[in-house]
């Protein structure tokens, strides 16, 4: 069953039986919104460029994890993890990048601070395959203090630059494009991107999207996602 119907019959049983919830019982993810949200909706509005926002399906793909050798979907998550989504990569020249891994690292390690380490997931996704290879990632993941061995962090991987730019434009309406990096020293091409990063709840709904990520407070995101996922 997908989650348009999961969230429609949800809401029919739970109108036919008279459900309500209330405080002190047992609920599930989601109890605070129609929608499916558990986070009252910011002030945010849709703009330019298009992409999923509160209360929006997160978009549904599969990408390879270069380093485990698995191909993880985003569905795969729904009932049993929340989790925070961005693209990057890792040779990145302006700070963009390590700004946002350190973002979803701070969850992770809070996460295994707390005890919620196995409710979360973590799945940056490179958008220059070419370059970002599964023994580079694994480089970069050890000089931004990832641990790999919690099992709750993907390194996503598309196939080829081509399916990056297509995945990254159809699921997010985020431009991917090489640009000429001879302004860096030893760097063929860099790419101007974006900051976004998506928090999504067990139900594979968006509660946030910080689309400013490399400058919003680590905290704020900390904060948020501790309240999916213990809510």
């Amino acid at each position: 069953m997908d989650r348009r119907h999961f969230l429609r019959s949800l809401a029919v049983t739970g109108t036919a039986a008279g459900v309500t919830a209330t405080a002190g019982c047992a609920g599930v993810p989601g109890d605070s919104g129609d929608d499916g949200t558990i986070l009252d909706p910011p002030e945010q509005n849709r703009g330019e460029p298009v992409h999923p926002i509160h209360g929006d399906e997160m978009p549904e793909f599969t990408v390879p994890d270069p380093i485990s050798g698995e191909e993880i979907s985003t569905a795969e998550f729904e009932g049993e993890r929340a989790f925070l989504w961005t693209s990057f990569y890792t040779n990145c020249p302006d700070g963009v990048c390590p700004a946002l891994i350190l973002r979803l690292r701070r969850v992770q390690e809070v996460a295994a601070e707390e005890g919620f380490g196995g409710e979360a997931a973590f799945l940056p996704l490179t958008f220059d395959p070419e370059r970002d290879t599964a023994d580079v990632l694994r480089e970069y993941a050890g000089q931004r203090g990832v641990d790999l061995d919690a099992g709750n962090w993907h390194f996503l991987r598309p196939e080829s630059y081509e399916a990056g730019v297509e995945l990254m434009d159809e699921n997010f309406g985020l431009k991917i494009r090489k640009t000429d990096g001879e302004q860096y020293e030893n760097l063929e091409y860099a790419f101007p991107h974006y900051g976004l990063i998506l928090l999504v709840n067990e139900r594979g709904i968006v509660e946030r999207s910080y689309p400013r990520g490399p400058a919003t407070d680590v905290e704020r995101i900390v904060d948020d996602f501790r309240r999916v996922v213990t809510a």
